[in-house]
This record gives C-alpha cells, sequence and structure tokens, in this order.
C-alpha cells in the first residue's frame, strides 16, 4: 500500500512538473512573438520591430508620434488609427471610445493594440512629419489670471516646420507623485519664427499637466515635446472669414492673424473674443493695434458677465449673439472656431441658422 501511495505521488509531481514546463513555454510562446511587420499607408512605410508592444508605443520607437494624451492608458481616445489587418479583437478598454461606425471602418486605439504578429495600418501622412523636440523654456509670462503664455527655445532639432493652426504636445515632468502626460496645445506663434514656439495654456483645476506648468515649470527649464499635429488652418479661398474663439482659444487664431499680416493676405476677417470680464481679455492692445495696421481685420471683443455699471462701451453678451448680430446671413463666409466643445457647438449652431454651410465651418475643439 505504501509503494502504491509513493508512486501515485510520484506520478503526480511528475505531472505537476510537465505542466509547468508546459506553462513556461506556453508564456515564452505569448511574450516571444519574434520579429513583426508593420506595413503603414499601403507600403508608403513599412516597420520591423519586436512584437509584443503596443503599436502605440512600437510607432513612436521608431519616430513616428501619433497623438496621445494618458500616456497609452486608453483613456483619452486620442490615438485612434485605422488597422486593415493583423489587430486582433477589440479590447474591453477600446468599447467605449468606438463608434459603431468607426468599427465598420476598423479605428482602433493604438495603445490597446499589441503588436503580435504582421500588421497593416493607416495613419494621417502628415504625423510623418512630426518629430519629437528638445526644448528650453524661455518665457512664461501671465496673460489674466488662469492664462499662461509660454515661449519655448527649440533646441534639437532646432527648427519645426509646421502651419499657422496645428498643435504639438507637450510632456510633463513627474511632480509630487503625479506621472509624466502629454497634453496638446495650438501653437500661437507665427511659422516664420521656426526657433520658438509659443503657447497659450489655460489653468485647469487639478489638471495634471497644466499644474505642473503653472506651479512646477519655471524659466529656464527643459521642456520636451513632439508636433506638429493637426489639420485646423486657413484655406486658400477668397471668402470673408469669421473668427471666433474663448480663453486659450485665441492661440492658433493669433498664430493665423499674424501668419496672414506676414504675408501680405488680405481677406476680410472678423475676429469675435468672448470673454466673461474686462479682466479676461488678454492681446487687447496687440489686435487693435493690428485692427489699426490692416484694413481688412475687425477685432471684436464680447463680454457676457461684466458688471453693468462698468466702464465697459463694448460688446455684451454671449458670443453667438453678437455674431449673429453683426452677421445675420453669412451665407458667403468661412468660420474659424476654437475654444470649448460647448462654445463650438454652440457657434456652429448659430452660423448655420445664419445660412452658412456646415462644410465651410472649421474648428478645433479644446477637449
Amino acid at each position: 500500500m505504501t509503494g502504491s501511495i509513493l508512486l501515485s505521488i510520484g506520478f503526480l509531481v511528475a505531472m505537476g512538473i510537465v505542466l509547468a514546463g508546459l506553462l513556461v513555454l506556453a508564456e515564452q510562446r505569448i511574450l516571444n512573438y519574434g520579429t513583426c511587420k508593420v506595413t503603414i499607408n499601403d507600403g508608403a512605410k513599412e516597420l520591423s520591430i519586436p512584437g509584443g508592444g503596443s503599436l502605440l508605443s512600437s510607432l513612436a520607437e521608431n519616430d513616428i508620434f501619433v497623438p496621445s494624451a494618458c500616456g497609452g492608458r486608453g483613456s483619452c481616445a486620442y490615438c485612434k488609427v485605422t488597422v486593415h489587418e493583423g489587430g486582433g479583437v477589440i479590447t474591453p478598454v477600446e468599447e467605449p471610445y468606438l463608434s459603431d461606425e468607426e468599427r465598420k471602418k476598423n479605428i482602433r486605439l493604438s495603445c490597446q493594440v499589441k503588436v503580435r504578429n504582421d500588421i497593416q495600418i493607416s495613419i494621417p501622412k502628415e504625423l510623418f512629419s512630426v518629430k519629437r523636440y528638445d526644448a528650453k523654456l524661455e518665457r512664461k509670462r501671465a496673460l489674466t489670471h488662469d492664462i499662461l503664455e509660454l515661449r519655448i527655445a527649440l533646441a534639437e532639432p532646432p527648427e519645426i516646420d509646421f502651419a499657422a493652426g496645428q498643435y504639438i504636445q507637450l510632456e510633463s515632468r513627474e511632480y509630487k507623485g503625479r506621472d509624466s502626460v502629454m497634453r496638446a496645445y495650438s501653437i500661437s506663434s507665427p511659422p516664420s519664427d521656426n526657433n520658438h514656439l509659443e503657447l497659450i495654456v489655460r489653468k485647469v483645476p487639478d489638471g495634471i499637466c497644466t499644474t505642473w506648468i503653472f506651479d512646477h515649470l519655471n524659466e529656464g527649464d527643459p521642456v520636451r515635446l513632439s508636433g506638429p499635429y493637426g489639420e485646423f488652418h486657413i484655406s486658400n479661398t477668397d471668402a470673408p472669414i469669421i473668427f471666433i474663439a474663448g480663453g486659450s482659444g485665441m492661440a492658433p487664431i493669433w498664430s493665423m492673424l499674424r501668419d496672414m499680416k506676414e504675408h501680405g493676405n488680405q481677406r476680410k476677417a472678423t475676429y469675435f473674443f468672448g470673454a466673461l470680464s474686462q479682466n479676461d481679455l488678454f492681446f487687447r492692445g496687440e489686435l487693435q493695434n493690428l485692427e489699426q495696421e490692416m484694413p481688412w481685420f475687425t477685432y471684436v471683443p464680447a463680454l457676457s458677465r461684466e458688471p453693468a455699471d462698468s466702464d465697459w462701451q463694448g460688446e455684451r453678451g454671449l458670443i453667438t449673439d453678437v455674431v449673429a448680430g453683426h452677421f445675420p446671413d453669412c451665407s458667403a463666409h468661412e468660420a474659424y472656431l476654437c475654444g470649448s466643445p460647448g462654445m463650438i457647438d454652440a457657434c456652429v449652431k448659430a452660423l448655420t441658422k445664419g445660412n452658412m454651410p456646415e462644410e465651410k465651418i472649421y474648428y478645433d475643439k479644446f477637449a
């Protein structure tokens, strides 16, 4: 009896060793995918990369920077790409961020797609020109109580080629237990100043990146960023322009206006800037000077909560009502909007009510 028990125990031990070995082999197979080929935009670019990592990080390691703000955790939904083959099934993390239409078009979150075999994808072609930059904060100044302007001097590479209206992604540093994150900020400087970038940043309560910018980033500190990104830019038509922005939404429009001036673009343009009170206005003098220098340009600030007994002589009320008052029929115009999603949606509704075709409305939503 004792011999039989020992034999049984020995058999079980042996089987356990075999099973453990099989599990190790299976794990090794799972972790070791060898070299995988990533085919981008029907062969415009091909990469041979070690398998096992995320598509987002694998592309970044090969200097292709897909926008992302959450560090690859799948919570920002910025890193969408088209995966034609080899992406595997949609993960539970992705599901809330993909519409039915996007699923039909094979749109995925690149941070959640694992490169485990050859894969075919499509990305916006402009991402091929995106670079990562080492730079230094040259100037930091307050524009209002909750808005800063940053002026950044590029170091490596020393120059950037961008169009007025595009944005970069700024990388915060770790501080007080907060992880490094990437956040998108529109460029407010003109493209002609290609050794520097200027950004207009509004403080987000408890925001990881804006808290770092406001409370921890100092002049002279090194910064890292990537860019340029985005397709928000002025069209090549002669249609008169309606610009609408609020707060830090000033950034891309300030870049566009200065670029128009430098290139002698004389398209008639009216800039409506919405704010709560006079304390929330900035670049007021610069914009009024621009108005004096260029007869094609009109600046219309509008305040929605300015005290009734103040000395303000300008427009009052919601920016949508002010725009409608100036342009009850804006069918011949184009519009360029920048600000919060709520402001953008309200302006689109007001402009289409004024007979502007929706395809003539261009915008950059600050989420």
